[in-house]
């Protein structure tokens, strides 16, 4: 039998209560591989509970990503409990699929600062950590609308957000690497999740998948095992990388 590749690691992974999500999915996913994951989400009670399916060994924990100082709090809550932190997944984010003269200030600051301060906070709040023990490993999840500029459900303020955290992923990979702290980025195509409800009927996902080489839209599983191989030694000389996980729609 194979030792599980996240054995005694402590994994951190933001936004991952809904159990529709690919958050979910890469934590679960995670927790299959020997790690002791924690979940943050904005609502305590579904942190809690998503945690709690997972197994007693994991926590679940409210934190808005966008606050610097409840990103420190969670991070200081993760080592009282663990004593560790060897992944973060910057996971949490707002999809918005309004079109330019559409959207309004707030639309924007929203889904700015969901995917790209909130990223920032929390890589701030472990990289020290990370630094100190000399290894650790951080994912953002991007998406393929910033790969290809947009064009499927998202609205340029959200391409604008992926793009702008695929980037802060490349230049941490290139800061951080010296000290042994590896930092990639996943660009999921269109996923069938809950983030759809309300955007796109089941035709629509129709239409969309006839466009994809593969012949159907992602699974949160199918991110989540991308997830699993950016934070594993399987990529061990992996770093400042976007990986596309897409189906062949954004092909380059």
């Amino acid at each position: 039998m194979n030792t599980p590749q996240l054995q005694g690691q402590v994994a951190v992974v933001t936004g991952a209560a809904s159990p529709r999500g690919i958050g979910w999915a890469t934590a679960k996913r995670f927790a299959d591989e020997g790690a002791c994951v924690v979940v943050l989400d904005l609502d305590q009670n579904a942190a809690s509970q998503a945690a709690a399916l997972l197994g007693p060994d994991h926590l679940g924990l409210a934190c808005d990503v966008r606050d610097e100082v409840a990103c420190q709090s969670a991070v200081g809550q993760v080592l009282n409990r663990f004593g560790r932190v060897d992944i973060l997944v910057n996971n949490a984010g707002v999809s918005q699929s309004q079109r330019l003269l559409d959207s309004t200030q707030q639309d924007y600051d929203l889904v700015m600062d969901s995917s790209v301060r909130g990223s920032f906070n929390m890589s701030r709040a472990v990289v020290p950590f990370m630094l100190g023990q000399g290894r650790g490993a951080i994912v953002c999840m991007g998406s393929v609308a910033a790969q290809r500029g947009g064009g499927i459900l998202g609205g340029p303020h959200y391409s604008a957000a992926k793009g702008a955290l695929q980037s802060l992923a490349k230049a941490m990979a290139r800061e951080l690497a010296p000290g042994g702290v590896r930092v990639n980025a996943v660009a999921p195509g269109m996923a069938d999740t809950d983030l759809l409800i309300g955007k796109i009927d089941d035709a629509g996902k129709r239409r969309v998948a006839e466009g994809v080489p593969l012949g159907r839209l992602a699974s949160a599983q199918d991110i989540a095992n991308a997830c699993l191989f950016l934070a594993s030694s399987q990529s061990a000389y992996i770093t400042g990388v976007v990986l596309d996980v897409s189906g062949g729609m954004h092909i380059h």
